[in-house]
């Protein structure tokens, strides 16, 4: 996840202006509800194999949370 950007991550609908959407990092993008800031990035799971964590769990939080947990435990790579 990248500190800064020039861009949006908005993959949809968004009332976050677009001057603020390229500059915010990616990360606090996707921390922001979908129904105020479509990234995409929450309902879906991102485990690429069995994971310990909970299906409702993985679903509920942005891909970079996911990401930042051990592949061991979450595996996303």
């Amino acid at each position: 996840m990248s500190d800064s950007t020039t861009r949006s991550h908005a993959t949809g609908d968004s009332i976050v202006p677009q001057k603020l959407q390229e500059k915010l990092p990616k990360g606090v993008e996707e921390a922001v509800p979908n129904a105020i800031h479509d990234t995409g990035s929450h309902g879906t799971s991102h485990a690429t194999d069995k994971s310990a964590v909970p299906k409702p769990a993985q679903e509920a939080v942005p891909k970079g949370v996911e990401e930042t947990l051990p592949d061991k435990i979450h595996p996303t790579n």
